[in-house]
């Protein structure tokens, strides 16, 4: 059985009385891990080359990390509950080292898969560093601490497509495993050194069981959604795995129920504002991949499309960039809408705006400065809303869940994303037009996708004001 111990609070000695410092590392962390998750997306096109493979077998570069990523945040953030999440965090930076140099030694598909997964596993970081905030910083300011830790997440993606893009332009492309190896290092340095340890919030033993049945399932249904398209969706190898999935997940969910210490409290996750805050994390990070995989194309077609704006892949990049910015930015902005109208608000909010960025995209995205304010405002959308997820989730759960409710919270924002990636993929194949020989998306295909993406944000808008108002902060 799982025995509960209390939790630190900001008064425990354990507890450095100057948070400021750890709250810069725990976004330092999620940063660099975000910032490799997009770290080859510019070499896409060459890795076939590189690694001597086939295009189809060199896609599993980026889809191993997408994976490896969903699986590993809700058991990071159980083995945070049991083990204490300053330990759980220096050992995510320790995996990301061991990835990142893997990657930097590899000239082949094998090693370079590896070193993904493992740069994958390391995603696990970010929920154990949000739920850690409410151990470590006065309740005054854990709205802003949580804010900026979530925005990583955002800030990593927007920032790493044009330093990657420069990097693997200046340099060798391994190169950019070399940075990430650096950053990684420093990062696990400043784990050890600066963020303190709390005791954990329950005891017992991880379930082994609950961890691989949850890795199975969520495995196979990822990988069908990821690769529906490239093996076909007339065909019965997706549905299959899909399938099977399902049927691992139904099993699992039914083991966990009566496990006596599970990997996930799925009764917990079951409670309402729980379960419809999750379900709004689907439809969010659904949202904002739409326009990360619809802007780039707009920016970098042809302009003899007749709608393309010619940029090549390091300026679009740097149009896109700052809208990292923006969301870091309006992590103050979240933090003062949750104190003054609560966390639900603040949600609900924060996906209104994304949809109406995507409102604006389907009427102007003629020029590179119109699609830099589309993705400002889809990113300050974005920003509200990661900020208020968590606090909506911690103020729902007892303190002993806390850091597994948060990664199965940030375990349905990925599987947003992952949907997103594969459904505006299928939208944008759907209508291609002849460009020299070449079929590209129709600027029509474009405009459905943006409106797909509004039509997913505004459903989280729905979600959220179905969260009851007195069970949130």
């Amino acid at each position: 059985m799982t025995t509960v111990s209390t939790p630190a609070s900001t008064t425990d000695p354990a507890v450095p009385v100057g948070h400021g410092l750890s709250v810069a590392v725990l976004c330092l962390g999620g940063l660099i891990a975000a910032l490799t998750q997009t770290f080859v997306i510019p070499l896409q096109g060459e890795l076939p080359v590189l690694l001597s493979t086939s295009a189809a077998n060199a896609s599993w570069v980026i889809t191993a990390t997408l994976l490896a990523g969903a699986v590993a945040m809700p058991i990071a953030g159980s083995l945070g509950d049991l083990f204490g999440k300053q330990r759980v965090l220096f050992v995510s930076a320790l995996i990301l080292l061991v990835g990142s140099l893997v990657a930097a030694l590899s000239d082949s598909l094998l090693p370079m898969l590896a070193g993904r997964t493992l740069q994958g596993v390391s995603m696990g970081f970010i929920p154990v560093a949000i739920s850690l905030i409410r151990d470590i910083v006065p309740p005054a300011r854990t709205g802003t601490a949580i804010a900026a830790v979530s925005a990583t997440l955002g800030v990593g993606g927007a920032i790493g497509l044009p330093l990657s893009a420069w990097i693997a332009d200046s340099y060798d492309f391994h190169a950019l495993f070399w940075v990430s190896t650096v950053l990684a290092a420093v990062t696990a340095l400043a784990v050890a050194v600066v963020i303190p340890h709390v005791q954990p919030a329950r005891r017992g033993r991880l379930d082994l069981v609950g961890a691989l049945g949850l890795a199975v399932g969520l495995v196979a249904v990822l990988v069908a959604v990821t690769k529906g398209r490239e093996w076909g969706w007339d065909t019965a190898r997706p549905w299959t795995f899909i399938a099977v999935g399902l049927v691992v997940l139904l099993a699992w969910g039914r083991y966990e129920l009566s496990h006596p210490a599970p990997l996930c409290d799925l009764r917990v996750t079951a409670r309402r504002p729980v379960l419809l805050t999750n379900l709004a994390a689907v439809a969010i990070g659904f949202g904002m991949m739409g326009q990360a995989i619809i802007v780039p194309q707009l920016l970098q077609l042809p302009e003899l499309t007749g709608y393309g704006l010619g940029q090549s892949l390091l300026a679009a990049g740097l149009w896109m960039a700052p809208g990292g910015l923006v969301m870091m930015a309006f992590a103050p902005v979240s933090s003062t809408l949750m104190t003054r109208y609560g966390a639900r608000v603040t949600l609900a909010l924060g996906a209104a705006v994304l949809g109406s960025g995507y409102l604006v995209a389907v009427a102007f995205h003629g020029a590179p400065w119109q699609l830099l304010v589309v993705s400002c405002v889809t990113s300050a959308g974005v920003g509200i809303g990661y900020a208020a997820m968590p606090a909506l989730i911690m103020a729902s759960v007892p303190v002993t869940e806390s850091g597994a409710a948060v990664g199965v919270n940030s375990l349905m924002r990925s599987v947003g994303t992952t949907t997103a990636s594969a459904v505006m993929a299928s939208v944008l194949a759907a209508s291609l037009t002849d460009f020299h020989g070449f079929p590209v998306p129709s600027e029509g295909a474009m405009e459905l996708g943006f409106l797909i993406g509004a039509g997913a944000a505004f459903l989280g808008v729905v979600l959220t004001l179905l969260i009851p108002r007195r069970t949130v902060a």
